[in-house]
């Protein structure tokens, strides 16, 4: 094979620097074994690279064609080196990152971008799964990273960082006939009781969060798309975060419940979690130094920690 990554590596330097001796220096070599190189490479390739006839070497037609593969393939191996270097300084071979679907518009991809930009060979999973569910493949070891609203308890198996907050609002359609009978079209605890709810929740019946759960007949679903088209069509009320619903509310698909007797929205924090039991590669404990670094919340506080 006529390439190799030296002599990419001198045929690129000689098109940079403008001369053998020049490349030379800039790679810390003899002239003559940059000469050497770019001749052996011409004779492999039976192609003139240089046209030599003047002061300086210039590149020939057949150079400038073989250019832009050549700088692409130099990159490509800085980049298996960087990854080959990383591996040994404990960076995991793919991250896989469980989200909360309620959470997929909160701004955790421009922290995988960032990351992407210093390993671009990592390779990344992003799964959506409810809460519990998105917490089982965390401690199962499915997922390195969950990003998860606050958990009614503290698990001592987990670590986490607070990333941000958002509201949750009960939102309902704004035909729904509890809405419409409602005097002066403002409801009150009792209504969101004695009306179906709909609920997003793990697959395992027996996790749903207590503080989210009002109303005596619940419809359940593990996908907040879902529980979004239920509600619009007026089949109950829910809660869903202001961030997610605020298109839907301007649209006039939705409408964040008006109360008589209470505000409307209960603020919760957004944590991503890891497993104390396994210890966080690399590039999960990047993609946790850059999304608590990009956090941004309502009425910010200081963020509490927990060790990685």
């Amino acid at each position: 094979m006529a390439f190799s990554s030296d002599n990419i590596e001198v045929f690129l330097a000689v098109i940079d620097h403008g001369s053998f001796s020049a490349a030379a220096r800039a790679l810390r070599k003899v002239p003559s074994a940059v000469s050497m190189a770019v001749a052996n490479l011409e004779a492999e390739l039976d192609l003139p690279l240089f046209d030599r006839s003047g002061r300086e070497p210039q590149p020939t037609a057949a150079a400038r064609s073989l250019e832009p593969q050549a700088r692409l393939l130099a990159a490509q191996l800085g980049q298996l080196q960087v990854q080959a270097l990383a591996l040994t300084q404990g960076l995991e071979d793919r991250l896989t990152l469980a989200i909360a679907p309620e959470l997929l518009a909160a701004p955790w991809s421009g922290p995988l971008a960032e990351l992407a930009r210093e390993h671009p060979l990592l390779q990344v999973e992003v799964l959506a799964a409810p809460q519990a569910d998105a917490l089982a493949l965390l401690h199962s070891g499915r997922a390195q990273l969950a990003l998860v609203f606050e958990r009614p308890s503290l698990d001592g198996r987990e670590g986490f960082q607070e990333v941000g907050s958002d509201l949750m609002v009960a939102v309902m359609a704004p035909d729904h006939p509890v809405l419409l009978a409602a005097p002066g079209g403002r409801l009150r605890e009792e209504h969101l009781t004695n009306t179906r709810q709909i609920v997003v929740a793990g697959r395992d019946l027996a996790t749903s969060d207590p503080r989210f759960v009002f109303a005596r007949h619940v419809w359940r679903t593990d996908n907040a798309l879902a529980a979004l088209s239920l509600i619009t069509a007026g089949l109950g009320w829910g809660w869903l975060p202001r961030n997610f619903a605020r298109p839907h509310v301007a649209a006039g698909a939705l409408v964040e419940i008006p109360f008589e007797n209470l505000s409307n929205g209960l603020d919760l924090w957004v944590d991503v979690v890891w497993s104390r039991e396994r210890p966080l590669g690399l590039g999960a404990q990047r993609f946790v130094a850059l999304i608590a670094k990009d956090r941004v919340a309502p009425g910010e506080c200081s963020p509490k920690t927990g060790g990685i």
